[in-house]
This record gives C-alpha cells, structure tokens and sequence, in this order.
C-alpha cells in the first residue's frame, strides 16, 4: 500500500511539475498565434508603395529574369543595347566593352550622349532623370522621341542597372564639354559635373558607363563570363554591319588580358556561313531585304545535306528573341507551304495526298531574321519573343515572294532542296514504321503465351530461312502462329496471329 501511495503521489508531483521546456514552447506558441492574427490582418497599414528605384531592388527578378548569372549578364545587355540603338539610328560607328579586374563592366560609344539639360517635368537634369526614374527614355515612339527604331521600349533599363548596382559612375562627352556624375544603389551620391574638353577634343561626343553589381542582390559570385558576353556581341556585329565592337577582359596577369574586335561587313550572309562552317551546304546563302509598312525585314538561310535539325534565330531591333513570336511563325508558315506548292508544280512531289510538314521541310535549313520594327511589342523586360501580328503577316508574305521567285529562277536548288525534305519525310515515315512493329512486337511479348509458342530467332541464315507452322486446337476455335525471320545475319522476328 505504501509503495502504490509513492508512485501516486510520485505521479501527481511529475504531473504538476512544469519544466523550462514546456514554459519556453508555450511562449513561443503564444508568439506565434499573435503572429498569426497580426498576419491575418489586412487593413491600409499592409498597403506598401513603394517609390523610385524601390520596386526594382525588391523584386529585382521581374526586371532581368533572375538574381544569378542569367540576371548578372542581363545588366550588360541592357546597358550595351543603349549603345545599338544609337548606331541602328545612325549616330554610333563604335562600341568598346572592358570587363574590369574589380568585377565592374564599362561600356562606351561614340554616339550623341545622354542630354544633360534640366527636365522640365522632374525638375532635375535629363541624365538623372533616366538613371533614377522608372518608365524615363526617349524610346516611347512619337514625334517626341529620340529613336525611330530601338530595342529599348520601356524606359527602365538604365534606371535599373543604377539600382542593382553598389555604384554606378556615368561620364558624357557633348557640345564639347564632358559630364560626370555618380550613383549608389540608385541615389546620385554627387551632383553632375561639367568641364570644357581641350580644343584637340571638342569635336568628341558619346556615353561612358561603369557599374559594379550589388552583392546584396546577386545571390552568386560577381563574376562575368567573357564567352558569354562574347556570343552577344558577335550577334550584334552581325546584324549591324557598319559597326565595330571590342571586347576587353582586364587582369592583374598581363598575360591574361584578352582582347577581340568584332567587324562583319557581310551582315547576316557572313552569320549563316559562320553558322554553316562545319557543314556541307546544298546550295549558296539566300539573301533577301524588304521595307514595308514601315517595317525592314532582312533574311539569309541556306539548306545543309549533312544536318537534320534546323537553326532559326530571331531577332526584333538586334534584340534576339529566344522565345520566337510572329516573325519566326511568319517564316515557317511561307516556308512550308512555298516548297509544297513549287514541288506539286514541278511535279517532284507526285502524289496528291503528300504534303510535306514544316519541320520536313525546314530539315537541314540555318535561317537568320533580323527586322526593325517602330513599334515592337515584347513580352516582358527581358524581351523574349516578339507580339506584332502585324509582322507575321508581312514576312509571310515576303518570304513566300521571294523564294518563289527565287526558286523558280534556280530549279536546281529547289530540286535539291526538296529532294531533301522529301527524304526527311521518308526516315519520318519508317520510324513511325518501326515504332509500331515495336509496339506491336511488345504487346505479343506481354501475352502470357507458353514457352513452345514464345517468338524464335536465329542469327544462322540457313536456319533462319524457312517459315514454320504451329496449329493449335481449341474446343470452340483455331489459331495459327507463323514465325519468321529474314535470311540476312541481322535478323527480325515477328509473330502473327491467324484466326480460322
């Protein structure tokens, strides 16, 4: 009895006693249940507005894609894009780009210069006012604007590598004097300077810009990849001819120091040969150039015997468009149905039911569009693909004019051209061939058969060369197993039933 009072009593004690444990979880439940309710309020006090450069920094993703190496690259873009939109307006015959020991990018053109004059809406001077304000350019269209054609449309570009960046130091040679200023994280931590330029130099002019990425944004290492900034580049010189750009990579080890100079006075005929150079061409590279509507269009594209995929790039103000839109569609719609209606008139394509699909066609084919539009309508900062139905319509139509004519001109090009897409067309229907014998060979496989009537190969020719007859009785039918093979070393078994 005393011992059954113990361990009662000994139990009423542990249960009233309360442990620091139980204490410390009972504070941070109630914390946590405040937390909650506090969470669950939704009232004016959770309405943020957030102003100036603040909604970049806060979601600095919806402004170039990411916060990694992709986002990283896409501050020199959206810096190295201002700079082609004053050579595609005539004003900028050279770039320089320096990827800097200390991680930071400068880039340089010898275009007309950001203005520096006081604004008369945001009352401070023009250069700020597109470094540090959203939705500032002289991009929007309209009499008003500085550009007839540019791949910027938004305004945010500048004003949002000023924000990612921990400082940003911006230099402007025009009416012969040179203006500096710098920025931090978006804020001009100086105001702008102005000094004449010596007499030698007046006739100078353009912008300079150096930034160094904020490492409390960018969730990897600052470090740019000069490959990566070089494939830009060189597609940029392509599509502008009569521009030069340099690339430099600076390092502490002179030896290091990498230098190129991009120059390709051929345009987008030099890209397609750059792009064919390790293949066999079926013909030479087609050209064509056409203003309408006040739109350009610039095509080049070559077929290649010993290539089956094809290579279509896009491109809407040198902004390549990765993600396609209405100029890629426009070339693949004239594409297959020009090549269709030229191979039923030459009679290459002899049966009615035929019909060559795009991607048989465009087999083996490397195709580069470029064109220039007022007006572009991109999806998003980053500018992926292209929106203007507008172009589909119009490059449809210029494709299909021109390689009709074009092709009706060169019957030898178009006969080799088709007799490739129709020997794609035959591989396409042989592997669909070969996939259903394979469906079907599984399926017989599957079947629970016994091992006297299961599927019988040989890799002798001579025992492999008759056909063998097995019959089955059943009580209410019959059935027939033929299996065969063929008389060659490599050898195929196939099973078919025969109901009698």
């Amino acid at each position: 009895v005393i011992n059954r009072l113990r361990r009662v009593s000994d139990g009423i004690l542990i249960r009233n006693v309360v442990s620091p444990r139980a204490f410390m979880s009972s504070s941070i439940t109630t914390e946590a249940f405040q937390e909650n309710t506090k969470s669950k309020a939704y009232g004016s006090e959770q309405i943020q507005v957030l102003e100036g450069l603040d909604p970049v920094r806060k979601r600095p993703g919806m402004y170039i894609g990411s916060t990694g190496p992709r986002g990283l690259h896409h501050l020199v873009y959206e810096i190295l894009d201002n700079a082609i939109d004053e050579a595609q307006a005539g004003f900028a015959t050279k770039i320089d780009v320096v990827l800097h020991a200390d991680n930071s990018v400068s880039i340089t053109d010898n275009g007309r210069g950001i203005p520096t004059e006081l604004h008369p809406v945001t009352k401070k001077s023009s250069l700020e006012t597109v470094l540090t304000v959203l939705h500032a350019g002289g991009k929007f269209g309209g009499s008003s604007s500085g550009y007839s054609v540019s791949g910027g449309l938004h305004g945010v570009g500048l004003s949002v590598v000023n924000a990612l960046s921990e400082a940003l130091e911006v230099t402007i040679w025009r009416d012969g004097k040179e203006y500096q200023q710098k920025y931090a994280r978006g804020k001009p931590v100086t105001t702008l300077i102005c000094q004449e330029l010596p007499v030698e130099m007046r006739d100078r002019q353009g912008t300079a810009i150096q930034f160094w990425p904020d490492k409390e944004v960018f969730t990897t290492e600052i470090q740019f990849d000069y490959n990566t900034i070089a494939g830009r580049i060189r597609e940029l010189a392509f599509l502008n001819p009569e521009l030069t750009i340099v690339l430099k990579k600076d390092d502490i080890d002179p030896e290091k120091t990498q230098h190129t100079e991009y120059f390709y006075a051929g345009g987008l005929v030099e890209y397609v040969k750059w792009l064919n150079a390790d293949k066999k061409p079926l013909h030479d590279v087609l050209e064509f150039r056409k203003e309408a509507d006040g739109i350009t269009i610039d095509m080049a594209l070559q077929w290649c015997s010993d290539a089956y995929s094809d290579t279509m790039l896009g491109y809407a103000n040198s902004i390549r468009t990765i993600d396609g839109g209405t100029h890629i569609d426009g070339v693949k719609a004239a594409l297959t149905r020009t090549l269709n209606n030229l191979g039923k008139k030459s009679k290459t394509i002899k049966e009615k039911d035929i019909n060559l699909s795009g991607e048989h066609v465009r087999e083996g084919l490397t195709c580069v569009i470029s064109i220039k539009v007022p007006n572009p309508e991109f999806e998003g900062q980053t500018k992926t693909r292209l929106g203007n139905p507008e172009v589909r319509k119009l490059v449809d139509q210029s494709v299909q004019e021109y390689l009709t004519e074009y092709l009706e001109l060169h019957p030898d090009v178009l006969d080799s051209i088709l007799s490739k897409s129709l020997n794609a067309l035959k591989a396409a229907l042989a592997a669909k061939r070969a996939r259903e014998l394979v469906r079907q060979k599984s399926v017989l496989r599957s079947s629970s058969l016994p091992g006297k009537l299961a599927d019988c190969s040989a890799t002798n020719p001579e025992e492999a060369g008759n056909f063998t007859l097995i019959w089955i009785s059943q009580p209410m039918c019959r059935e027939a197993i033929i299996i065969s093979s063929n008389l060659e070393k490599r050898h195929i078994s196939m099973s078919m039933m025969l109901h009698v």
